[in-house]
């Protein structure tokens, strides 16, 4: 009933998708939106929420509780910047670089997983196509 459509297909391959990542993110009591986050704020020190959000994809407000929820569980913290105290850059702490390698080595795992279901060549296709036609219907 639903094989040609765009929002039904993808919502039930993002949930799928979801499952496997919980699973694989919950060894470090991190959801993956979480992990993601914290992924960006290790491999880029300093960034402001603002440049978080435009990274990630995500409204400004729900970077603002994730990061509310990653500071309280002592996984980075916000610093005023020296030019702008009203502005804050996000630092990751000593727990968060203690999981750096291996949150990173859970990703990669995931997209090796991936690739041995559908192909990685096929894969690196399906992902490509699918950022193309996000970027496609944003200016639309």
């Amino acid at each position: 009933m639903f094989e040609e459509c765009l929002y039904f297909n993808s919502n039930a391959l993002a949930r799928t998708v979801t499952r496997i990542w919980t699973e694989k993110y919950r060894q470090f009591d991190l959801s993956p939106p979480h992990a993601f986050l914290l992924r960006v704020v290790l491999d880029k020190p300093g960034l402001l929420p603002r440049e978080l959000a435009e990274e990630l994809n995500l409204s400004r407000s729900t970077i603002t509780r994730f990061l509310d929820s990653l500071e309280k569980r002592d996984f980075l913290m916000r610093k005023a910047t020296e030019n702008d105290g009203r502005e804050v850059q996000v630092y990751p702490t000593a727990k968060a670089k203690r999981i750096h390698r291996k949150l990173n080595e859970t990703g990669k795992e995931l997209t090796q997983f991936m690739g041995k279901i559908v192909g990685e060549n096929e894969l690196s296709k399906v992902v490509a196509d699918i950022r193309g036609i996000k970027k496609l219907i944003e200016h639309k």
